[in-house]
């Protein structure tokens, strides 16, 4: 039996780490039984003598979140001793991997932290004065844009968020945010910097100048049309669709209704046909990955019920597990995906197979991060 030390590393949270680790089970998504051996924090299939047997199920490379918002909540950002608890809940769900699509907090303090998820950050979100959550972003003029995008990519770790459109008071509805030109420089200075960029969308009319300015992904994408589908798929924009903060939109009428009468419209016929325009953009073969969009108004910890909502717009439950696991990590140009030779050791492992039944994701067995099992 291989020798067990226990050490607290944070506030309520206790790794329990040994000299090896072994977990059996059938590795997802080849679904071949294997013996998995975590060594010095990565993985082999080499076997190891005296390892400690920690778990036995169906294995999944750690869940990956990418539009989640560590550090902020309604209303801009939040201690640290938030931000650790926001952090917690999310890895507690299984999500190890995590793309912070935005945050006026820096949390640049998690990566030294054992028990707390890896995170990919974007900088903080760069809009228009007055058109996005106060506290949120840089509010800055089209002339200021690729100054600010050279900042936050050298900030974050590979991606610059904008505000791509947002209720513009004078039109009394949702509007674009950026012109063209503003768009093409902000995109050449993020690739220039070797950064990818995102933009929150809800509407349509932001979509053509995002995509002519060469922009890498799109947030939300409620207002994508069949001829912008096409343009994603040629192109290869991703799509982070966010469906758990989707549900929301009838409340964001409503709240509006009073002074913003179209645009509560807009927002109530976006999410009418939201679920036509998500199996369409999967139909077409855009590429999709999970994102919970928690840090708003929505809570920490929901991956599990993302996945079973992209489930639910038509992706299919393979796929729907893939865009918040193997299919995420390389495109997030991080390893692990596959569970290979010397992978970091990130995984989740569960009783029976979520692909039988994606409610599985719900109630992970064990936790293993950066090579210690969480409890």
């Amino acid at each position: 039996m291989a020798r067990d030390r226990l050490r607290v590393v944070g506030p309520g949270s206790v790794i329990a780490m040994t000299d090896a680790l072994k977990v059996n089970g059938v590795v997802l998504p080849s679904g071949e039984r294997r013996d998995l051996y975590v060594v010095d924090g990565h993985l082999t299939y080499e076997p190891v003598a005296d390892s400690e047997l920690v778990a036995e199920g169906w294995i999944v490379a750690g869940l990956v979140d990418a539009h989640c918002h560590v550090g902020l909540d309604e209303h801009g950002p939040v201690p640290d001793q938030e931000s650790e608890q926001q952090a917690l809940l999310d890895r507690d769900a299984g999500t190890l991997l995590i793309r912070d699509a935005g945050s006026a907090a820096d949390t640049r303090w998690i990566d030294d932290r054992d028990d707390l998820p890896r995170i990919i950050r974007a900088g903080r979100h760069l809009a228009r004065p007055r058109r996005y959550i106060r506290n949120y972003a840089h509010e800055i003029e089209p002339e200021q844009l690729p100054a600010y995008v050279a900042q936050e990519a050298q900030r974050g770790d590979g991606w610059v968020k904008l505000v791509g459109d947002w209720i513009d008071r004078d039109a009394a509805d949702l509007a674009p945010c950026w012109p063209l030109d503003a768009l093409r420089a902000a995109v050449d200075t993020a690739h220039a910097h070797g950064a990818r960029v995102t933009a929150h969308c809800f509407g349509e009319e932001s979509l053509p100048d995002l995509f002519e300015a060469g922009i890498d992904c799109i947030e939300h994408g409620t207002g994508l049309t069949p001829p912008l589908i096409e343009q994603m798929v040629s192109r290869g924009i991703a799509l982070v669709p966010t469906v758990r903060q989707l549900e929301n939109f009838p409340d964001y009428a409503a709240a509006g209704e009073a002074r913003f009468p179209a645009y509560a419209a807009r927002m109530r016929e976006l999410f009418e046909r939201r679920r036509e325009t998500l199996q369409a953009a999967y139909d077409a073969g855009v590429a999709m990955y999970a994102g919970t969009d928690a840090g708003g108004v929505l809570p920490h910890g929901l991956i599990a019920e993302e996945v079973q909502h992209l489930a639910a717009v038509g992706m299919s439950a393979q796929d729907a597990l893939g865009a918040a696991s193997w299919r995420a990590r390389p495109w997030l140009g991080r390893p692990g995906g596959n569970l290979d030779e010397g992978d970091p050791a990130d995984f989740v492992v569960y009783d029976s197979n979520p692909l039988d039944d994606l409610a599985v994701l719900n109630h992970p067995k064990r936790i293993v991060l950066r090579g210690n099992v969480v409890t």
